[in-house]
């Protein structure tokens, strides 16, 4: 039997103003699988992410990731667990150089200076951004921007990486290069995105959520040819699938 690296039952979540963001999400993502995560802006895919990284408890439900119920005496190791991608790299990169950056996750886990030089390079080697190491990250390119964030996620070597709309802001060859980079991580994967051509080049699985609600789930290719399902969940078929299809 496949291991389950996160595990959600019926979770809910409600903010402060009662707005009920989530509704009874249920949903298993195995070790090393490819996820995508769809739905308009506001469905509830940002929300859902928070929750994995423990920034938001459920209000009701459960939530599991690296086999740790998702509660306030677990948060250390299920964030050791979750390497988290944030829509915009600028929120992400804040250390005068991109080496310090990567460097900072390590040091904050208790990584000595001694041994940070290795797994620093290490993680910039993986997203091809080695020469990058003494750049100020302001004055990136937003592809190399994003680069150096999956590297400061990598170097902590997380289990499952969590995205938030990686392409945006990408330029075709930079969005590309991402596309190519994801494809060659062993980790399980759930990335946030309305970009659904991205998706189906990147994720064997998607997930459709619409007004909190799990709308679809199932494979990639499945579920990106349903015009039904993604029209009722505001979503349209990708333009790569369309064209295939006539």
């Amino acid at each position: 039997m496949t291991e389950n690296i996160v595990e959600a039952k019926e979770l809910s979540y409600s903010y402060p103003d009662g707005h009920r963001a989530l509704e009874k999400v249920s949903f298993s993502v195995a070790a090393g699988e490819s996820v995508a995560l769809a739905g308009e802006n506001g469905a509830g895919k940002s929300t859902l992410l928070q929750h994995l990284t423990g920034c938001l408890l459920p209000s009701s439900g459960a939530l599991r990731v690296a086999g740790l119920s998702v509660e306030k005496r677990n948060l250390p190791a299920v964030r050791r667990a979750v390497g988290m991608l944030f829509q915009n790299p600028d929120d992400q990169l804040f250390m005068p150089t991109v080496f310090e950056d990567v460097a900072f996750g390590l040091l904050n886990a208790g990584v000595p200076e001694s041994g940070l030089e290795p797994r620093v390079m290490r993680a910039l080697e993986t997203v091809g951004a080695a020469h990058l190491r003494s750049r100020p990250p302001y004055r990136l390119s937003q592809g190399e921007k994003r680069a150096a964030a999956i590297a400061g996620v990598l170097a902590l070597e997380p289990e499952v990486l969590v995205m938030d709309e990686p392409t945006s802001g990408l330029d075709p060859l930079s969005r590309r290069r991402l596309i190519g980079l994801l494809g060659t991580f062993p980790h399980a994967k759930i990335i946030a995105t309305h970009d659904l051509d991205f998706a189906s080049e990147v994720c064997s699985r998607a997930i459709v959520i619409h007004k909190g609600r799990v709308t679809g789930d199932g494979p990639a290719s499945d579920i990106f040819r349903d015009a039904a399902l993604l029209g009722r969940s505001n979503l349209e078929v990708p333009l790569s699938v369309a064209s295939r299809r006539g």
